[in-house]
């Protein structure tokens, strides 16, 4: 399948008249194609847009999918994609682009157009974070680990609802040791349990991430900027399992899971997600 990851927004760049340049950066996952293109501020519209990523595809061929992780990038790609009948994913694993926007950041200073400005190329405005929707609630939570080697056998042959195991983060794919343990948070849901997974689905879980506070929380990151509130305690026994949890993410590079289930017999399990908080930043192999 052949994938671009794809970024279009204003850079630390004007144009003669003093208004903000636009930039399309495209890249393939292995950086074996990259491509840029500046347009002033008005112009940066999905009829520009698609007009640039058509030429490309007549140079190389058109791509199956391309990856977007910029919330105020995704619209105006997806139109420019639904003109050219090219499926657009949002997506915060895009790690080749990443490192070809850090890189590309350096090489603005150096520019005549230079405006100075400060500049996060990946940074992306977090809201702050909501409740999860009360009527999906489970009946309780806790952490758990599991070890590395076996997570596939224990998840990937079930006939679980929902699986969510990407290739990338797989404990042997990101090279970790079969008895590294994988810390996880489980939910276990009752009879809102299919209701509470497929919401998540929906969602799309990125990290969850333990907050130190006034109580302490536990935080799921998802879709590309959303934020929701899962838990909080302020019960000391909790707030050490909180914290052997975020060490253990530190161990397995970044790997936790999330499992949701209707009771904890073990019996039956209805989502399943392997999570990586490494996503939040550049990505998962640096």
């Amino acid at each position: 399948m052949r994938i671009w990851q794809a970024d279009f927004y204003r850079r630390p760049l004007q144009d003669e008249a003093g208004k903000p340049l636009w930039e399309l950066l495209i890249c393939d996952s292995a950086r074996s194609f990259e491509f840029s293109a500046f347009c002033s501020q008005g112009d940066a519209n999905s009829t520009w847009l698609a007009h640039q990523l058509q030429q490309q595809i007549q140079l190389k061929n058109k791509p199956d999918r391309i990856q977007v992780f910029r919330p105020q990038s995704l619209s105006l790609i997806e139109a420019a994609g639904k003109v050219l009948g090219i499926k657009v994913e949002a997506t915060r694993h895009t790690p080749a682009l990443k490192l070809l926007l850090q890189e590309r950041a350096k090489a603005y200073a150096s520019m005549p157009n230079y405006t100075g400005e400060s500049y996060s190329p990946i940074a992306i405005e977090s809201p702050p974070p909501v409740p999860l929707p009360e009527n999906i609630w489970g009946d309780r939570w806790r952490f758990a680990s599991l070890v590395a080697g076996d997570i596939e056998d224990a998840f990937k042959g079930r006939p679980l609802p929902i699986l969510e195991m990407p290739e990338s983060l797989l404990p042997l794919n990101l090279g970790l040791a079969s008895t590294v343990p994988v810390p996880g948070v489980i939910i276990d849901g009752g009879r809102q349990s299919m209701r509470l997974a497929r919401w998540l689905q929906d969602a799309k879980p990125v990290a969850l991430n333990y907050i130190a506070g006034a109580p302490d929380g536990l935080i799921l990151e998802a879709g590309l900027a959303d934020r929701f509130v899962v838990a909080t305690f302020e019960d000391s026994d909790v707030k050490a399992a909180a914290q052997i949890y975020m060490q253990r993410q530190q161990l397995s590079k970044g790997l936790h899971f999330l499992l949701v289930q209707p009771d904890d017999t073990g019996m039956t399990y209805t989502g399943f997600w392997l999570l990586n908080f490494k996503q939040l930043t550049v990505d998962s192999h640096h």
